[in-house]
């Protein structure tokens, strides 16, 4: 009996030393956090543009609806009959020059947009989520280049690339895309790093007033 205590003990003690050994393989994927039953109708409303390029915030609308009408997980809507609407303005629009020809030519460039998104619960009158730095990269050549683009060009790839991120986190929930560090956003034209890192932020939560899905907001510091 005792050796077969003993026996038993060391095949557990094997076992959980083997465990331990595993972890560092082990990765974790938080479950999806999808949207209340109800929200069953989407709208996009118009975007805003807070940087010096025009006419951004009319293209990316138009391509997240377009994102979601592929979808199809939801239907897509006026604003005045839909459940939720997601509502977004570009931050920051940055193009840097990368790469040069032996002349200094800019020949490769970075472009990098970043976007607050958030999505309202009309019936709630409160935000169901909030992504305060969703960003999209493209790298290109100049369109003098074999294979290369115009900065329009790449532009449109960008929008397609944004558009499905947010459509993804509209979709799929908590954990399917993420934001940018706050750290490392680019400060705003015109402000030093230190004023964009430690500027005021402010979250919305419904008051107790308000029934259109708009009114009835008010502010918070955080």
């Amino acid at each position: 009996m005792k050796k077969f205590l003993m026996t038993a003990l060391a095949v557990i003690a094997a076992g959980f030393s083997t465990a331990c050994m595993d972890t560092s393989n082990i990765t974790y994927k938080p479950s999806a956090q999808k949207m209340p039953v109800h929200i069953r109708r989407v709208a996009v409303r118009p975007f805003t543009n807070k940087t010096p390029q025009f006419g951004l915030e009319e293209k990316v609308t138009l391509k997240v609806a377009e994102e979601l009408l592929k979808n199809g997980e939801y239907t897509v809507s006026t604003e005045d009959s839909a459940d939720g609407v997601i509502i977004g303005e570009i931050v920051n629009y940055i193009l840097t020059p990368i790469q040069y020809d032996v002349n200094m030519v800019a020949n490769v460039y970075k472009m990098n947009v970043i976007a607050s998104v958030r999505f309202l619960d009309r019936s709630e009158n409160r935000y169901l989520w909030e992504e305060p730095a969703l960003q999209a990269v493209k790298i290109y050549s100049a369109a003098a280049l074999p294979g290369g683009m115009t900065e329009e060009a790449a532009r449109e790839e960008l929008w397609e690339t944004l558009a499905k991120n947010i459509t993804l986190r509209t979709v799929e929930g908590f954990g399917s895309v993420s934001s940018i560090s706050q750290k490392k956003l680019p400060p705003p034209e015109g402000t030093a790093d230190g004023d964009t890192i430690n500027r005021k932020q402010t979250i919305s939560v419904p008051s107790d007033t308000g029934s259109d899905g708009n009114a009835g907001l008010k502010e918070l510091d955080r």
